[in-house]
């Protein structure tokens, strides 16, 4: 099993930043894929950012494009997620996510398996 542990998040106004961050304890990064999930009340959970073991794939919501940024540093088993121009319907609990696949591009296809306890993101106008 690996465990994900996140840490950031908080309060800011409409247009600030904020970044989370998550790290993991596999024993290996290879083929593991990476991800943020981000569930609001009355609404299901939905994929904000993906990203593959090298970074070289990354994928991220509609929603969220040209404003979010997924990273990774594989050194430090840290994932990040930088979240600029935040707008109030960003607000959600936030999941860091992973899980092995030998193609991180076909995620849609497939659950994660393992999860972080979540990150509180409250965004007010």
């Amino acid at each position: 099993q690996v465990q994900l542990v996140e840490s950031g998040g908080g309060s800011v106004q409409t247009g600030g930043s904020l970044r989370l961050s998550c790290t993991h304890s596999s024993y290996r990064n290879t083929n593991l894929c990476m991800g943020w999930f981000r569930q609001a009340p009355g609404r299901t959970r939905e994929a904000v950012a993906v990203i593959d073991a090298g970074s070289a794939f990354k994928d991220y919501a509609d929603s969220v494009k040209g404003r979010f940024a997924i990273s990774r540093d594989n050194a430090r088993n840290t994932l990040t997620l930088q979240m600029d121009s935040l707008k109030p319907e960003d607000t959600a609990t936030y999941y860091c996510a992973a899980t092995f696949l030998w193609n991180c591009a076909g995620w849609v296809n497939r659950e994660f398996d393992y999860w972080g306890q979540g990150a509180q993101v409250t965004v007010s106008s």
